[in-house]
């Protein structure tokens, strides 16, 4: 009999209470702290469950935001499903920050520069980069609502071979001290994924991949396998979801219903499903053919939504569960 987890469950009509943030525990207000493989918030151990947000188009306020009305709508539905984090890939605005914290939402940040050309080549763009490292740090004015930093996402493995596995690496390091500088005592990661996975990050307060498997399987050999590289640090599922346009919404929801529950019982310190919203603009243009949200453009919830949120509002770690004597 295999050990690996079969969820089963047939998708049924969501309760109409899972989306309710009356009955969730009071949000966390304070820093959180790495301690181990886990986070606190206080004496609390701290699960990260999170949603990336983003990029969008640029707003009318200027910023690569939905509008405010629509940020504040999108926050509290997603505190409604038990989401704590929302990952963001450009620097958020104040008002936007204030809108998490309101909400009772932390935000990681990420800082976004060229690492899609040959940076190391020229001094004066790592100048650039630093400075756009820097000033994105500054920018979120050491506000509490942010949970932490990402210096960088999959920087392309030819940029890295290009360059060199080491020289990179140090550049990183150079940049997350900066972090550290223009906020002490913020949290710091770079999100990784598979196809870099011998760029050596040990460096940060904990390690983050972006993973998209979906055979249970593998998934949950590959977390095993990350936990080997972050040896004594947190892991975050920085990124993973399911295209429902080409898998089908019900699909989409079991799918992630399993990862996030798979995840949590494998270990990982946190989670964020890619996406919140079928809304997203990469490239300088809005994408159409792919579906990854949670909600759709107009905000309705799929069917993902409600599975997310009951996994996210379940007990965490998931309680084992045991079939025929053995545990699963």
């Amino acid at each position: 009999m295999s050990l690996v987890e079969r969820d089963e469950r047939l998708l049924e009509a969501p309760a109409p209470d899972v989306l309710d943030a009356a009955a969730l525990p009071p949000p966390v207000t304070g820093p959180i702290r790495v301690h181990g493989k886990f986070f606190f918030a206080r004496e609390d151990k701290h699960f990260v469950k999170g949603v990336t947000y983003g990029p969008f188009g640029v707003g009318s306020h200027g910023a690569q935001f939905p509008e405010r009305e629509m940020v504040e709508r999108d926050f509290a539905l997603m505190r409604g499903a038990g989401v704590n984090t929302v990952r963001v890939f450009t620097v958020p605005p104040v008002w936007l920050l204030d809108a998490a914290e309101e909400a009772g939402l932390k935000v990681l940040v990420g800082l976004p520069w060229s690492q899609h050309v040959a940076f190391l080549d020229s001094p004066a763009i790592q100048a650039e980069i630093r400075e756009a490292v820097g000033g994105g740090v500054r920018a979120c004015r050491r506000h509490a609502a942010v949970f932490a930093y990402l210096v960088g996402n999959e920087i392309p493995p030819d940029m890295i071979r290009w360059h060199g596995a080491g020289e990179v690496r140090r550049f990183l390091k150079e940049l997350v001290a900066l972090v550290r500088q223009e906020h002490p005592g913020a949290l710091v990661s770079y999100a990784n994924f598979p196809s870099t996975e011998y760029l050596t990050i040990d460096f940060t307060d904990f390690l983050c991949f972006n993973v998209y498997l979906h055979d249970e399987t593998a998934f949950r050999r590959y977390i095993a396998r990350l936990h080997n590289l972050a040896v004594d640090k947190p892991l975050v599922l920085t990124e993973f979801g399911v295209d429902s346009m080409r898998n089908g919404e019900d699909e989409q929801a079991h799918i992630l219903s399993w990862q996030v529950r798979a995840a949590f019982s494998a270990g990982v310190a946190g989670t964020f499903v890619f996406a919140w919203t079928d809304e997203w603009f990469t490239g300088g243009h809005l994408i159409e053919d792919w579906a990854f949200g949670l909600v759709d453009r107009d905000r309705q919830p799929k069917p993902a939504l409600y599975e997310v949120a009951s996994r996210y509002k379940g007990p965490l770690p998931p309680p084992l569960r045991v079939t025929t004597g053995v545990l699963v």
